[in-house]
């Protein structure tokens, strides 16, 4: 895998792309630097941030080499960041974290020996995914209870892994990263991808990320158009039957997004001779009232 190596295990990178977030963010890289194994590197990139947020990084880089800080001159998005970010690692294995979620302190390790154990019993996965703990206005929520184990089929339905995955970097590299024209459901995309080219995600069954929820204005989940946009790209890339992009189509409008089915997308969906659970989940979108907060992956399954 042209892996990093050392006595202590695999070098594993961490990416984040952050913007304007430096509270929050001092936690996010806390939580990295907290992790109980230490062989990792942290690849922040700062996408073009106008508050603290790169004075905060360099210091933080000159007291923890490492933490490598990318920085770019003109905002280039969530997605592209996170591909600067990856293209830079040097680890065996990658992960993510958002600048405004945490790890647990033992989750870096928990993923290195389930991928062993996994691997020892002759399983390849295609990558590793985990509970989440949902932290709403600084309160936690709830726990995740995702499944087991998923497919790129069953991604077409819902996304049952999340934002967030543990992998070879060369699983990353090979699937084409993250799609940086995509308005929202980067994660979506490229996950289908990588399941797609290396097979099924497994969980490791333990909340390991602790994931915010907090309603925002600049969350894409309230952003209706972003997603409407995001449905037609998938859609033109993944929705290449009929009942493909019928679950496509429902994805839009699950608990989380403030977004209800219109009189045309009632129309378009019944023209596509909508399967009769798939009319239930409609019908239960259009009657639902609008979410008071993002869905935490996973916990949300009754509408899917």
């Amino acid at each position: 895998m042209g892996a990093a190596m050392t006595d202590e295990g695999p070098l594993v990178s961490v990416y984040m792309p952050t913007r304007n977030r430096v509270q929050s963010l001092a936690g996010a890289v806390e939580s990295v630097i907290a992790q109980s194994y230490r062989n990792f590197e942290l690849v922040v990139v700062n996408d073009a941030s106008a508050d603290e947020t790169e004075s905060y990084l360099r210091s933080k880089a000159e007291m923890d080499p490492r933490l490598v800080l990318i920085s770019n001159r003109q905002p280039r998005g969530a997605a592209a960041s996170r591909n600067i970010a990856i293209q830079k690692a040097k680890g065996a294995f990658v992960t993510g974290l958002d600048d405004d979620d945490r790890f647990l302190p033992g989750r870096i390790s928990a993923f290195l020996g389930y991928w062993h154990l996994l691997t020892m019993q002759g399983l390849q996965p295609a990558c590793l995914y985990a509970q989440d703990i949902c932290i709403d206005d600084g309160i936690r929520h709830s726990v995740t209870s995702k499944r087991s184990s998923v497919t790129a089929d069953q991604l077409l339905d819902y996304n049952y892994i999340g934002n967030q995955v543990f992998a070879p970097r060369q699983h990353f590299i090979d699937a084409g990263l993250f799609d940086a024209n995509m308005p929202a459901w980067q994660d979506l995309d490229f996950l289908i991808r990588l399941l797609r080219r290396y097979g099924t995600a497994h969980l490791l069954d333990l909340p390991t990320y602790s994931f915010d929820v907090t309603m925002r204005p600049d969350r894409i989940s309230v952003q209706a158009h972003k997603i409407r946009k995001a449905f037609e790209q998938i859609a033109l890339k993944h929705g290449n039957h009929p009942g493909s992009r019928r679950s496509l189509f429902l994805q839009m409008f699950q608990q989380g997004y403030d977004l209800s089915p219109g009189v045309k997308d009632w129309f378009l969906f019944l023209s596509w001779k909508g399967f009769p659970k798939g009319v239930l989940r409609m019908l239960r979108a259009s009657l639902r009232p609008p979410s008071v907060r993002p869905a935490c992956s996973g916990d949300v399954l009754g509408d899917n």
